[in-house]
């Protein structure tokens, strides 16, 4: 299954749990804006996407990713997973996702930021703090986005920085957004914790992705859970040590990997990793089900936007294997754009503290309210968090 087919596949049970008819749920999963252009640099032409999903209860959010697969079915895919990711941490925002399908690594510094400006004009109508408000995704960071708030900025004239988050403090970013979806992550794995008695101090986890995301939950994990990181992987290899890796002390850059003593395996040998949690803060669609079946741990944390296809999360939770979401786990990269958003909105500028706190509660709370659902109807967390984010999506009360 691709991610779209796997997010409606998820959708549609949900919204038949909640009583949505077949007309109302495809409602919900239709976007409302789909636009497709081309971007052209040098000669080289990009495909560029941006889908807004739903703003039902707020300005479309999402952020922009650059990268060679980028097309329009995972862009609407991440938009959808937006919507609900939103309204299941109850933040005013709706979702949407845009891309260019581009590899940066492969260009010049010059022509990445031609094709940011570029992606700004050609959106420039239909973007803005109080319509729809990218940030930084798979290949973007504070810098592309400096360039696509400076291009608006210049195309209308809006001074208020608000038009897009993930930004360099300088430029009105927020403290605390780097390592935002780590720390979100962390607090996910944290609350699931507590709710079933587990004790974190010891606890193995195995990380594959050790980009920003995976990088800042498994240093914060180390230093605030006491977990045993034994095993991270990116894309080229794993270094695994049972022992525990150590994460203390060490900067992120994106040859993190480099600065991990352990013993080096194959990338793909993650999955089969023995470890009490398998974090995944990648790229989606990476577990299936041809390869589900290689997983050992018990408890599975979606870090990326649908690392987990349906076929192979219902494989997993028969065999009772617990998947914690990713419209809730990954959500600490949102929750943080939002506060930066208001903190834009209202000309404020808000301390580490402050922001890690308002985090902290937003967090959980969502977390409360998947683990109440799912216990009190009987079904898996995963589908308790899509039960109500739906049902905040379509205005309908939760069922007593």
């Amino acid at each position: 299954m691709n991610m779209l087919e796997s997010a409606e596949a998820m959708i549609r049970r949900a919204a038949k749990r909640v009583g949505l008819s077949a007309s109302e749920t495809d409602d919900v999963l239709e976007p409302m804006y789909e636009h497709h252009f081309e971007i052209t640099v040098n000669g080289i032409t990009h495909q560029a996407y941006r889908v807004q999903h739903n703003n039902a209860r707020g300005p479309f959010k999402g952020g922009i990713r650059f990268h060679p697969h980028v097309d329009k079915n995972e862009v609407r895919a991440l938009a959808t997973l937006m919507s609900l990711k939103c309204a299941a941490v109850d933040i005013p925002l709706g979702g949407g996702k845009g891309g260019v399908a581009f590899d940066p690594r492969l260009y010049d510094e010059k022509h990445v930021e031609e094709v940011s400006r570029q992606f700004v004009r050609g959106l420039k109508d239909v973007i803005g703090p109080e319509v729809d408000v990218p940030a930084p995704d798979v290949n973007t960071d504070d810098k592309v986005i400096g360039w696509m708030v400076d291009e608006y900025e210049k195309l209308t004239g809006d001074e208020s920085h608000a038009s897009f988050t993930g930004k360099s403090i300088d430029q009105g970013g927020s403290e605390g957004r780097t390592e935002a979806t780590g720390r979100g992550g962390v607090i996910a794995l944290r609350e699931y914790c507590k709710a079933q008695a587990i004790d974190t101090k010891g606890l193995t986890v195995a990380v594959q992705g050790i980009g920003n995301v995976g990088f800042y939950f498994a240093q914060i994990a180390q230093e605030e859970l006491g977990v045993k990181i034994i095993a991270v992987a990116n894309s080229r290899q794993m270094v695994e040590n049972r022992e525990g890796l150590n994460f203390k002390g060490i900067e992120f850059t994106k040859d993190a990997l480099a600065s991990i003593e352990g013993t080096i395996g194959a990338s793909e040998d993650i999955l089969g990793v023995k470890a009490d949690v398998l974090v995944f803060a990648a790229l989606g669609e990476v577990v299936h089900a041809e390869n589900e079946e290689q997983i050992l741990a018990p408890i599975i944390l979606e870090l990326a936007n649908g690392p987990v296809d349906d076929m192979a999360f219902q494989h997993l939770e028969r065999r009772s294997v617990t998947v914690i979401p990713d419209i809730i786990a990954n959500a600490g990269g949102v929750v943080v754009s939002y506060l930066e958003w208001q903190q834009n909105r209202t000309r404020e500028h808000w301390d580490i503290e402050t922001v890690n706190k308002e985090l902290d509660g937003i967090m959980v709370k969502a977390m409360a309210e998947a683990l109440e659902r799912a216990d009190r109807d009987g079904i898996t967390m995963k589908e308790a968090a899509f039960m109500i984010a739906i049902e905040r999506l379509t205005n309908r009360e939760q069922s007593a």
